[in-house]
C-alpha cells in the first residue's frame, strides 16, 4: 500500500501553520508535488529526502493563488488545508473549480478564527491575517474539519471542534499524533 499523500500534505501544512516546522517520514515525495511545490511558492523551506518532507517556518508566508487538479496537480482534498494555512497571512486566493470543502472552510471557519473570506463560484478568496482566534466550530466534513483542526493549532485562544467523528473517518489518531509535535489538544466526551 502507497502512503496517503493527503494525510502527509496535512501534516505538512499543521508544521507550516503551527511555525515549527515537522518532518513527514514514510512519504513518497514525488506523490505530494504540488502540495509540497505549494508551501514552497509561498516562501516555506522544504527539504526533501529519501521518502521524507521537511517544512520549516518562514515566518512570513507570501500569497498563492491555486487551482486544484487531478493528480498530478495540486489535489481536491487538500484545498480546505490550505485554506487554513493561507488564512495566517494576507492577500490570498483560492481558486477551485468544485470549491466544496473551501467553501464550508472559507465561510465558516476562517469567518469564525477571525480571517475574511468570500465565495463566488467556483473562488473562494481569503484575506489573511496575522493572529487567528480561538472559536466553537463544527466539522462538517473530513477535510474541512482537519482545516479547523489546523486553523485552531495558530489561533490566540482555545479552538472548539465539535462533531469529530468526520475527522476520525479519514485520520487515524490525528489529535495524538498532532500532540506527539507539541500541540495542546484534548478529545473531551461528549455531553
Amino acid at each position: 500500500m502507497i502512503p496517503d499523500r493527503i494525510e502527509a500534505g496535512t501534516f505538512l501544512v499543521a508544521g507550516a501553520i503551527a511555525g515549527k516546522g515537522v518532518t513527514v517520514k514514510r512519504v513518497e515525495p514525488e506523490h505530494a508535488t504540488r502540495s509540497h511545490r505549494c508551501a514552497g511558492e509561498m516562501r516555506f523551506h522544504i527539504d526533501i529526502g529519501d521518502h521524507a518532507i521537511s517544512i520549516l517556518p518562514n515566518g512570513d508566508a507570501s500569497a498563492l493563488e491555486l487551482t486544484t487538479a487531478p493528480y498530478p496537480g495540486f489535489p481536491t482534498d487538500m484545498q480546505a488545508q490550505m485554506c487554513a494555512l493561507l488564512s495566517t497571512s494576507r492577500g490570498h486566493q483560492f481558486c477551485d473549480r468544485k470549491c466544496f470543502s473551501a467553501a464550508l472552510y472559507a465561510c465558516g471557519g476562517a469567518k469564525a478564527h477571525g480571517c475574511a473570506s468570500a465565495v463566488g463560484g467556483a473562488t473562494a478568496v481569503i484575506d489573511g491575517v496575522d493572529c487567528l482566534l480561538g472559536a466553537p466550530v463544527m466539522a462538517s466534513d473530513l477535510r474541512a474539519s482537519a482545516a479547523l483542526v489546523l486553523a485552531g493549532l495558530k489561533a490566540d485562544g482555545i479552538t472548539e471542534v465539535s462533531r469529530v467523528y468526520h475527522i476520525d473517518r479519514g485520520y487515524e489518531h490525528l489529535d495524538e499524533k498532532l500532540s506527539e509535535l507539541g500541540a495542546h489538544i484534548e478529545r473531551a466526551k461528549a455531553a
